[in-house]
């Protein structure tokens, strides 16, 4: 058991085992019919939760951990965050907005609603508010986000201070998409809950 706790990749790997043996389980308990658009849909809404947990659980350690407990880190110390913990979690971070993007878009337009909540059409105000913000994050995360982190942590060589300007840009998008990241996650639970009864 040790040995599977010692790696990432077998860990990954022995949750995703335990999860097959209970849907074989449950299935062989179960009604066959249920392998339908409705489990493909709940499948992809399980994705779509796994690569939100991703995203906003990496905004929020850079937010909550990270960025406050730089000033607290000695000087010698500091570069194993900037050359190693920072840019793999920006890698996890990137691609888990653009997997909830995707996982998103696909779930919406499998249940039929895409279009209805990106236009803030009847019954899905909610997740159309909370679409159009999780779009405008992940946006700010490709375009604005992640291009000034490369120039503050020296993975593109820039001047000292257009590396100094870099940094406080990532910082203030980053808190930008802590800021949304609050009402965007309500209107996406809102709308799961009754939608707009929720909104008042």
């Amino acid at each position: 058991m040790t040995a599977i706790f010692q790696s990432l990749g077998k860990t990954v790997l022995a949750g995703v085992v335990i999860l097959v043996a209970l849907l074989l389980i449950a299935s062989s308990m179960g009604d066959a019919s249920n392998m339908s658009h409705a489990w493909g849909i709940f499948v992809m809404r399980w994705l779509h939760v796994l690569a939100g947990t991703m995203w906003i659980g990496i905004l929020w350690y850079f937010n909550f951990v990270q960025m406050p407990s730089m000033p607290k880190i000695p000087d010698e110390q500091k570069p194993a965050i900037g050359k190693v913990i920072a840019p793999a979690a920006l890698f996890w971070f990137r691609y888990g907005a653009l997997a909830t993007v995707v996982t998103g878009v696909i779930l919406a337009q499998g249940q039929g609603y895409l279009t209805t909540a990106l236009s803030f059409g009847t019954g899905y105000l909610a997740i159309g508010i909370g679409m159009w913000m999780a779009l405008v994050m992940a946006a700010n995360v490709w375009f604005i986000i992640w291009p000034a982190q490369k120039k503050a942590l020296g993975i593109v060589t820039v001047e000292a201070a257009q590396k100094a300007a870099a940094a406080k840009i990532a910082m203030m998008g980053s808190r930008f998409n802590t800021m949304l990241s609050i009402p965007m996650l309500y209107m996406m639970v809102a709308q799961q809950n009754g939608g707009g009864a929720l909104l008042w």
